[in-house]
């Protein structure tokens, strides 16, 4: 049927792209001003030598993104990053999944541990920060008092170069497994539990249930935690600043900090902006190139 010569499935088509603008409006509109205009105007602001307070700007175009390039210190910062990617995946994602497999083989009777081992996500990352430092701290710490009914002296794991970033990344694995624990545990879920009574039928145990059978199907979920794994690594800020601050020297600096640093201590806010286009860039190459890595091989 037609109705004025446009057939009713042609009607719909346009009243459901209708609907869908009328929907996707006020989200669009947030993005472009939260989003797209935040990162247009950081490039813009790169181009200027500017302190971020007086309304006097000096266009000096490429010359922070010279500066950038030649800055030992933003690269020691992205070192550190890629150092908290790497150990980040390698830690929280076995772990999680560990923690997930083991509660899924336990059923309701360790509802318990979902509990428990949940709490650190629900903390804020400025309070575990702070509980960090305190149980951290040289003297007086958990550790060094623990260190001192042994025997032995105070220790420094944050004001030491060889160990500050070890040790907050330890802290960030603590905070954030529990995320992954959760996130394996719905992975689990989606394995229809048709395939596990036919792996019992079959004579399988649990141990080459999940390595034979689970493991393979958790295979994309694993892909997906590596991808927002790497993205919050790269990103990382508030731990870190509350924890070290960056320091001691560079050693806990990252791409974040160091940014934060340019832009609002020393007020070279064209410079920070630099920073931040750099920033962006190097995560979006990044997880580009990691997306191409993991999703290049999947079958048609």
């Amino acid at each position: 049927m037609k109705e004025n010569g446009i057939s009713l499935a042609q009607m719909r088509q346009r009243n459901t792209r209708k609907v869908a603008a009328l929907f996707l409006a006020p989200v669009t509109v947030l993005m472009v001003i939260f989003i797209f205009y935040p990162i247009v105007d950081t490039f813009i602001t790169s181009g200027y030598q500017w302190n971020g307070i007086s309304a006097a700007k000096k266009f000096i175009g490429i010359g922070n993104w010279k500066k950038l390039i030649a800055d030992t210190n933003f690269w020691v910062a992205f070192k550190n990053n890629v150092l908290i990617m790497i150990l980040s995946i390698c830690i929280q994602i076995p772990i999680g999944l560990a923690l997930a497999t083991f509660l899924d083989f336990g059923g309701k009777k360790l509802t318990p541990f979902k509990v428990v081992w949940f709490i650190p996500l629900l903390m804020s990352s400025v309070a575990i920060g702070f509980l960090f430092t305190y149980a951290l701290a040289t003297n007086g710490g958990l550790v060094s008092t623990i260190s001192g009914w042994f025997g032995g002296g105070n220790i420094d794991l944050l004001g030491n170069p060889k160990t500050a970033l070890l040790t907050v990344i330890m802290v960030i694995c603590w905070q954030f497994t529990p995320f992954y624990m959760v996130y394996f545990m719905a992975a689990f879920t989606n394995i229809p539990y048709d395939v596990f009574e036919a792996a019992r039928i079959d004579g399988a145990t649990r141990g080459q249930y999940f390595w034979r059978i689970a493991l393979p199907l958790l295979v994309p979920s694993m892909k997906s935690a590596a991808i927002l794994s790497m993205v919050g690594s790269l990103k990382y800020f508030d731990l870190i600043y509350v924890m070290t601050g960056g320091g001691p020297g560079t050693s806990t600096e990252l791409m974040a900090t160091y940014m934060y640093k340019q832009s609002f201590k020393t007020f070279n806010m064209g410079y920070g902006s630099a920073v931040a286009g750099g920033m962006f860039i190097l995560i979006s190459m990044v997880s580009l190139i990691t997306m191409k890595l993991l999703n290049g091989k999947k079958e048609d």
